[in-house]
């Protein structure tokens, strides 16, 4: 089907309210140049109105409730929202809600409870006696009430926090308490990552694990989302993540999507999650993301040949989400891994033209970010346009790869009854270079053109389907019969 995905937003988009609104008149254009699924930032009420999203409140408040300084979220009103997802699925686009099931902040009231403190970069090891501390732990949700929830938490639903808020002091407090302690479902980066930001959610509290299953139910009939993406993935213990997974698929059936964002590039991690999710989520290419930013920063000294090593996609291809860039790798980010320009082309064409993988186009990249500092992004959208219409028409059937020479790979596409084309594709990261590939004897004689639009020579093939491709100078060229 070779479905595309579009991360519909970027980090420093403007605090006014008018992204709901503003997108809405971009889908059909959108939906024109390629574009199947959008990814939208996180609906529910934040920390405030310039939050992005992920300093979740109110997973209720989808911008209708008077709460924390405004109405509408950053990013516009409830009904605005829907009236977006309703343009997206006139336009037979499908939708994804960004969900943050992690932590929870900018709590209504403190509440006092024991607990320890542990060590930020080994939270195993404990730093002080188990005491009283004071911590912002208990949401009520004043402006929303009672309205579609009566649920409200307080410290027994978390695990941690990050200061207390008697003595000022601030840090990673695990609380105590019966059943209590961090989950080992997680990364083991700093020993155990389960805490990451304010308080942190107790996945194994029963009344946790019935409220979000509560709230997906309803979030999915509101606003009718055809998939989610799920926040901070590394930090959630797994098997109750295959237990909410489990629980989405046999509620909104199997067609219903779940991705996640589990960062980290090392595949002993990752690999262990999936097995313990039992492989109910994709997740995205984190590994590929770095041999991409090595690549862009190396220049011509790195080998092309390596680009799939450790990557998600070259061992579970079918569930993973391979991408370039996102709101947390962009430039001023605290995960900024940025790719830079000149390897853009490439890096797209590597997620866009080949078999495998679920390629998620960055908002950020596809618009560019206007910025008077080094947070600014060049615009990508000439030639991701092109690689979507080189995608949406040539790039079907099974795939040969040529990764002999350390600067210089490319494959072929057989195409299929609906595109019997093929296609042809070469890169290079150092000066204009070609590879022979083969499209088949059966194409003997076809004359194949540059698709991009980058390379004015014509390449026949000879008698054996064979063709010499050139790839121009630090980029990509993608070619396929001329008409």
């Amino acid at each position: 089907m070779n479905l595309v995905m579009f991360q519909g937003f970027q980090w420093y988009l403007p605090d006014d309210g008018n992204y709901y609104k503003k997108m809405k008149k971009l889908i059909p254009e959108l939906k024109e140049v390629g574009i199947d699924a959008i990814w939208l930032p996180p609906f529910c009420k934040a920390t405030g109105s310039n939050d992005v999203g992920y300093g979740i409140y109110d997973l209720y408040d989808l911008g209708e409730f008077d709460q924390k300084g405004s109405i509408r979220t950053k990013y516009g009103t409830k009904e605005e929202l829907l009236a977006l997802i309703e343009e997206m699925h006139d336009n037979n686009i499908l939708v994804y809600a960004d969900i943050v099931m992690n932590h929870k902040a900018s709590a209504d009231y403190t509440e006092k409870f024991m607990a320890v403190k542990v060590d930020p970069n080994d939270r195993i090891r404990e730093i002080s006696e188990p005491h009283e501390i004071e911590g912002w732990t208990g949401f009520n949700f004043p402006g929303r009430g009672n309205k579609y929830s009566k649920f409200k938490w307080n410290y027994n639903h978390f695990n941690g926090v990050d200061m207390d808020a008697y003595t000022g002091e601030h840090g990673v407090f695990r609380i105590l308490g019966e059943n209590k302690g961090w989950s080992f479902g997680v990364s083991p980066e700093k020993g155990n990552f389960d805490y990451l930001m304010f308080s942190n959610i107790d996945h194994a509290h029963p009344d946790v694990v019935k409220e979000f299953k509560a709230w997906a139910r309803w979030l999915v009939d509101t606003t009718g989302v055809d998939g989610f993406r799920i926040d901070a993935a590394k930090h959630i213990d797994g098997l109750y993540m295959k237990e909410f997974t489990e629980y989405v698929e046999k509620t909104f059936g199997d067609t219903f999507y779940i991705f996640g964002e589990y960062w980290n590039a090392d595949p002993n991690q990752t690999n262990h999650y999936l097995y313990e999710t039992g492989y109910k989520l994709d997740i995205f290419d984190v590994g590929l993301h770095f041999n991409m930013a090595t690549a862009s920063n190396a220049g011509g000294d790195y080998d092309l040949r390596q680009i799939f090593d450790n990557t998600v996609v070259s061992e579970h291809p079918m569930i993973a989400v391979t991408f370039v860039d996102n709101h947390d790798s962009q430039p001023g980010q605290a995960l900024s891994s940025f790719i830079q320009s000149w390897f853009k082309s490439i890096a797209y064409g590597l997620i866009l033209l080949r078999k495998d993988g679920y390629p998620c186009i960055f908002y950020g990249d596809y618009y560019g970010v206007e910025a008077d500092d080094d947070k600014a992004i060049e615009p990508q959208k000439e030639i991701i346009d092109k690689l979507l219409y080189i995608r949406k028409n040539y790039a079907y059937g099974d795939q040969f790869d040529y990764f002999e020479d350390p600067h210089t790979i490319g494959w072929v596409r057989t195409g299929d009854e609906e595109h019997p084309s093929g296609l042809a594709v070469v890169m290079t990261n150092r000066d204009q270079s070609s590879i022979i590939m083969n499209l088949g004897k059966e194409r003997a004689g076809s004359v194949y053109i540059d698709l991009t639009g980058q390379i004015a020579e014509e390449i026949i093939l000879d008698e054996n389907g064979n063709g010499e491709f050139i790839a121009p100078a630090g980029g990509i060229a993608a070619y396929g019969v001329k008409e």
